[in-house]
């Protein structure tokens, strides 16, 4: 159930694309060869390309459901697994933009936690905005209204 204060996030289409490009050219190579060689490098071909829509579905299917006091997150086709991540534990914020992620648009985004389960976070290939804003602000009101302060 998703109320209005909640946000949801999936990797994008570009970004997905982008993580399987190696394959889809090593398909397209086994396509060449089976033009000028052998017909049955088609199958190879078609084993590549079988595996990158997995891989490219697999990316898709993360989701990343920020609300008021925890970060969900869920991932699989066949398997499902969810996650979930107290917003008063998460203790660090990183933004990574490799080059190809800036001209697409793109960011990751590494939460550092003290979960034991969920020590590092990573929200992939989502799109550029001001979520670390937000995280930071919902972190303090959850350590505000859980009475928790920070020792260094």
């Amino acid at each position: 159930m998703k109320t209005p204060d909640e946000i949801i996030l999936r990797p994008a289409v570009s970004f997905a694309i982008l993580k399987i490009a190696h394959l889809i050219l090593l398909s397209l190579t086994f396509l060449v060869l089976a033009w000028y060689s052998s017909p049955y490098f088609i199958f190879f071909s078609v084993a590549i390309l079988g595996a990158g829509w997995y891989r490219l579905l697999l990316i898709r299917s993360h989701r990343y459901l920020i609300g008021a006091e925890i970060i969900r997150t869920s991932h699989g086709i066949f398997f499902k697994r969810t996650d979930e991540l107290e917003m008063y534990q998460i203790k660090d914020y990183i933004i990574t933009r490799p080059l190809l992620l800036q001209l697409l648009g793109l960011m990751n985004v590494i939460l550092k936690s003290i979960d034991a389960e969920t020590p590092v976070l990573h929200l992939r290939g989502i799109p550029r905005s001001e979520l670390i804003e937000t995280i930071r602000t919902r972190v303090q009101e959850a350590r505000q209204h859980n009475k928790i302060f920070e020792i260094n």
